[in-house]
């Protein structure tokens, strides 16, 4: 997506066992390691000696990891271990026979002065073939900045004039909760035999549907 300084290219195979010994996963996500991925690459590191950049809250680095796949689905579970072995924000490039998607955590520093980073929604696009051109990266004055708008181009929805990245993080959270809501509530009501119970159910689906209409409206 983004054309990085030649200065910033890292291109190191991280071993997944290096990430286990970190992360600490439960076997389960060790076992979606093995099944859905072939192998991680810590393309880039964009720091201020690589990007003319200053540091600014906490943010000195920012990764860019370059992911190839077994399968076209890679659970989120994998990805938040990888944030936790990495104590920085990380941009992925996940690549599945010949097509590209785009993935990255909102991730923070800690409020209590621990050091630690807070991991919370994920942004993705869809899945794209792997041809379209690169485009320089966002204008910015220091790291924070630049993670900002970096992280802008990775929602599946379009920001608003003037919306926070902790707004948009906000407000793709609560998009996804409604939808998931959503679809329980539509599997019960194709199921649901009493009349008085149907009814209640699609005044729910309707709230709902109000809801998404006004968190996805640009």
């Amino acid at each position: 997506m983004f054309i990085y300084p030649a200065k910033a290219e890292y291109n190191r195979t991280i071993p997944k066992v290096k990430i286990y010994a970190n992360a600490k996963p439960s076997k389960s996500v060790k076992a979606r390691f093995v099944s859905q991925i072939s192998e991680i690459v810590w393309k880039y590191k964009l720091s201020p000696e690589t990007t003319n950049l200053a540091a600014r809250g906490g943010f000195t680095e920012i990764q860019v990891f370059e992911i190839t796949l077994r399968e076209p689905d890679l659970d989120n579970v994998v990805l938040m271990a990888i944030d936790k072995a990495i104590p920085y924000p990380i941009l992925y490039r996940l690549l599945y026979e010949g097509q590209v998607k785009r993935a990255a955590a909102y991730k923070r520093p800690a409020t209590d002065s621990s050091g630690k980073w807070v991991t919370e929604t994920y942004f993705e696009t869809d899945w794209a073939d792997d041809i379209v051109p690169a485009i320089p990266l966002p204008v910015a004055l220091d790291m924070k900045t630049l993670y900002d708008q970096m992280l802008f181009a990775y929602s599946d929805l379009p920001p608003r004039d003037g919306e926070t990245l902790e707004s948009l993080a906000e407000r793709i959270r609560l998009t996804r909760k409604y939808r998931r809501d959503l679809r329980s509530l539509e599997g019960k009501m194709k199921s649901e035999k009493q009349f008085n119970r149907k009814v209640d159910l699609n005044a729910q689906a309707r709230g709902l549907k109000a809801q998404l209409a006004i968190l996805t409206n640009a």
